[in-house]
């Protein structure tokens, strides 16, 4: 469950995090060039942390049905908006946090996290939470900022960050290696099948995992 004021946080930054332009295109295409290769058209997929759905939107022609879900309220009326102009009938939106997104009905075929893993509270509580929503192998979807990679990721997270978070100006933020992602991953019952990194300049990781 995020944090009161990391809600609060979305949901004030929701309408100028809906105008900003993706900041790498090259990189977010490939991303979901490799997700489109994991999907299949009976596939019921749940995305986590879905934002204004600007990804959902572009996935959710290709599965059965979408569920897309965001801990603000912000978020997810522009989400909704962007959904009834664009007229995706397989596609629902609503407000929901991790462990609140599953609402005990049938097992999703996918769930994907984009973005999101690095601003919960708890990486382990987060994945136990997710491969719950999954069948055995069932495919978890996610690209994942691994800020302990690089040694200005390192700096700017002990120390601009959380005198932006003093401000208001950033959400909080875990800090993990890819290695240690990849851990909590496997204490979680999910095994990686594929992995990247998008762009590959950077500690994005990019995993497709399945729960075992």
């Amino acid at each position: 469950m995020p944090r009161t004021s990391d809600i609060a946080f979305w949901d004030r930054i929701a309408p100028s995090y809906a105008a900003k332009p993706i900041g790498n295109m090259t990189a977010y295409d490939a991303t979901l060039a490799r997700v489109r290769a994991h999907l299949t058209p009976a596939d019921r997929v749940l995305e986590l942390g879905a934002g204004t759905g600007s990804t959902a939107l572009r996935l959710a022609p290709l599965v059965a049905s979408y569920t897309a879900t965001d801990a603000s309220a912000g978020m997810v009326e522009i989400a909704e908006t962007k959904r009834r102009d664009a007229g995706q009938a397989n596609l629902t939106i609503h407000r929901a946090e991790i462990d609140a997104a599953h609402h005990g009905g049938a097992p999703y075929d996918v769930v994907m996290a984009f973005n999101l893993l690095h601003l919960v509270p708890d990486l382990d509580v987060a994945l136990a939470e997710i491969a719950e929503m999954l069948p055995s192998g069932g495919r978890f979807i996610t690209k994942t900022p691994c800020l302990r990679e690089t040694v200005m990721m390192r700096v700017m997270t002990r120390t601009l960050v959380p005198a932006m978070r003093m401000l208001g100006k950033a959400p909080n933020v875990l800090r993990f290696s890819i290695a240690e992602f990849d851990a909590a991953l496997e204490r979680a019952g999910l095994r990686a099948i594929e992995t990247g990194l998008y762009p590959a300049s950077t500690s994005s990781r990019f995993v497709v995992a399945v729960k075992r």
